[in-house]
């Protein structure tokens, strides 16, 4: 899959001593940042045309792709230069661990491991949609249709509201949850999004 990006010649790598571009990595699903690495321009036209993440390896001074040993690739889903064309933002969606210790993200510790889910059950919803495997809980309530699944929001909703009202914080929070996955189905069922409700929320904000 081939990536469209600005030229590295429109790329100012002369900040750089080593005239390399740093490449910080996010996940575009959770937006988490997984790690920072640096591209030359083999690496960064290697990446674009192959829709993974390569880097070049300042200490063994030669290209590497991210995953080529622990099978633990990311994906490019897009790449986008700073406002001074010095520092590069690589939206991509892991395949495993990034760190080589084995965590999520090289700045473990940084936010909650859980950080993002939200949205990338989002993404695994989206593609229960698309696929219909059967058997899948999701693929039901797709085929039951939006009056269906809006009752299930209603329901979970009442539910919530019955163990807040309660003081039942743990069942509150099981109930909620119920609630938000049923949301994201209904939002996904009626051609909306999370991206949606941000922009109003934000709207409202301003």
């Amino acid at each position: 899959m081939k990536i469209t990006a600005k030229p590295f010649a429109e790329l100012d790598s002369a900040k750089q001593a080593d005239g390399l571009i740093p490449a910080i990595v996010q996940d575009a699903r959770t937006l988490q940042v997984l790690m920072l690495g640096y591209m030359n321009r083999e690496a960064y036209e290697k990446s674009l045309a192959e829709g993974r993440v390569t880097f070049y390896s300042r200490t063994r001074r030669c290209l590497w792709t991210k995953g080529e040993t622990s099978g633990n690739f990311l994906d490019i889903v897009s790449v986008t230069a700073d406002c001074d064309n010095d520092t590069l933002l690589v939206r991509a969606i892991p395949h495993g661990p990034t760190c080589h210790t084995g965590a999520k993200t090289c700045f473990d510790g940084s936010a909650p491991e859980t950080e993002g889910f939200i949205r990338y059950l989002q993404c695994v919803i989206q593609g229960r949609h698309a696929e219909m495997p059967e058997g899948s809980y999701t693929s039901k309530l797709f085929n039951r249709g939006v009056n269906k699944i809006a009752q299930k929001v209603g329901e979970e909703a009442v539910e919530t509201v019955i163990e807040a009202v309660a003081g039942n914080r743990e069942a509150m929070i099981y109930e909620a949850s119920d609630l938000i996955y049923h949301l994201l189905v209904l939002l996904e069922a009626t051609g909306c999004s999370l991206a949606d409700l941000e922009a109003e929320l934000a709207r409202r904000h301003s």
